[in-house]
């Protein structure tokens, strides 16, 4: 997988002069999804290609052009995407095409921003290695469930930081007279980096009554150096599960400090378990401590 942090436009006024070569031939001599979505973009962003003449438009953000009409769009099967220090993931996204004229061949990516016409408004596109597959339906004429692969590595993949947060499903394909459609928001994604939870209660054993203190930390994925560091500012809670229990119960909720850092106190009732949970946010997964247990006397 490719991914390009800055990247060219997405699409544009151009001119598809290579769409005046009959759709299998054109198919066949285009290096796949793994040229880049970007590529194909700024030489499909015409609304059509008859024998040769071309129309070209615009295509502002948000924009669908063409007679090929993207709908159903799922990434991830609706979940986010989280991924760790080095995580490697292949995940789908599965669209519905829809044109009257037949679907020769489609392309799918994601991209981050605010302005697929704008190589200002990009911060990052992800393209799949091949082009998707897309199936006609045996009951309606014209009508082709589509799945693309993406496959990421967050070493490689996402060096950018900021990077993580929101991702657009971008989709463009050519109809069987060398049409070309585009749309840049089929769908929406979110692409996270994951956080890690430490706890340690103590003393251990402890007098019923007397207080236990718990500290732990909080850091998350950063794909720039592989590694994970302390996140703080985060609220995380503090919570507990009496012995012969199977449910967690929170007793309060505190603020990761410098580095993560987690420190609060808490009066031993019984035996039990205490832990560390931190709830996901815009830009991070979830993560839950394991239990640390604490024997009262």
């Amino acid at each position: 997988m490719r991914i390009r942090v800055a990247a060219t436009a997405l699409s544009g006024a151009v001119v598809l002069a290579a769409l005046a070569v009959p759709v299998a031939a054109q198919a066949a001599e285009r290096p796949g999804a793994a040229a880049g979505l970007g590529a194909f973009a700024r030489s499909a962003s015409a609304t059509g290609a008859h024998s040769g003449s071309v129309s070209a438009k615009t295509v502002r953000p948000n924009d669908a052009v063409g007679n090929i009409k993207f709908s159903k769009g799922v990434v991830n099967g609706g979940k986010d995407i989280v991924l760790g220090a080095t995580t490697k993931k292949s995940f789908t996204a599965t669209y519905t095409a829809t044109s009257d004229n037949g679907v020769a061949l489609t392309v799918a990516a994601l991209w981050q921003g605010t302005d697929s016409s704008s190589a200002d408004g990009i911060t990052g596109e992800l393209d799949t290695d091949d082009d998707p597959n897309c199936v006609e339906s045996t009951t309606q004429t014209g009508v082709y469930s589509c799945k693309a692969v993406f496959n990421i590595d967050a070493a490689t993949d996402l060096k950018n930081n900021g990077a993580a947060g929101t991702w657009k499903l971008f989709l463009g394909g050519f109809d069987l007279s060398a049409n070309a459609s585009i749309d840049d928001d089929v769908a929406t994604t979110k692409i996270k980096k994951a956080s890690k939870l430490t706890v340690n209660a103590t003393p251990e054993p402890v007098k019923k009554g007397k207080t236990i203190t718990v500290t732990g930390k909080l850091t998350r994925a950063n794909w720039n150096t592989g590694t994970y560091a302390g996140y703080s500012g985060q609220k995380v809670q503090l919570q507990y599960r009496k012995k012969g229990s199977s449910t967690y119960t929170t007793l309060k909720t505190i603020t990761a400090g410098t580095g993560g850092a987690l420190k609060t106190t808490t009066k031993a009732t019984a035996d039990g378990y205490y832990r560390f949970s931190f709830a996901t946010n815009a830009t991070t997964g979830a993560s839950t401590a394991t239990g640390d247990y604490v024997d009262v006397k």
